[in-house]
């Protein structure tokens, strides 16, 4: 399976070009780690069961940012925020995830704006 991606934001008009399998999909040690972390030390992971989560969680984070970004195109923003991969989610039918990770937004916002502050007061 080739996943194909057009050069422009719009894609119409665009040439399309091959991305690597390698770009497409988020690393396969931090797929690993992090399913590690929710097993006991002694149990293992097969090759093809790390290579499925990665496959699917890639998938999953392209499949949110698409919704994000085509709602970020229509109202003439360039960035995508948190606020819209939360819409975004919400919109695809992911509802019961969108307020645990609307506190964890505003938890990591406050840390971000407490490092600034720290910054500043040097």
């Amino acid at each position: 399976m080739s996943a194909m991606a057009g050069a422009d934001a719009g894609g119409e008009g665009a040439e399309f070009e091959e991305i690597r399998e390698q770009d497409r999909f988020l690393p396969i040690a931090n797929i690993a780690r992090i399913m590690k972390n929710t097993l006991p030390e002694n149990a293992k992971i097969a090759k093809d069961a790390k290579e499925t989560v990665q496959e699917c969680v890639s998938e999953f984070i392209s499949f949110i940012t698409s919704e994000a970004s085509d709602k970020c195109m229509h109202e003439k923003r360039k960035t995508i925020n948190g606020d819209d991969l939360l819409w975004a989610m919400s919109t695809l039918g992911f509802d019961k995830y969108v307020e645990p990770l609307k506190i964890y937004l505003a938890k990591y916002r406050e840390a971000v704006k407490g490092e600034k502050g720290e910054q500043d007061d040097k």
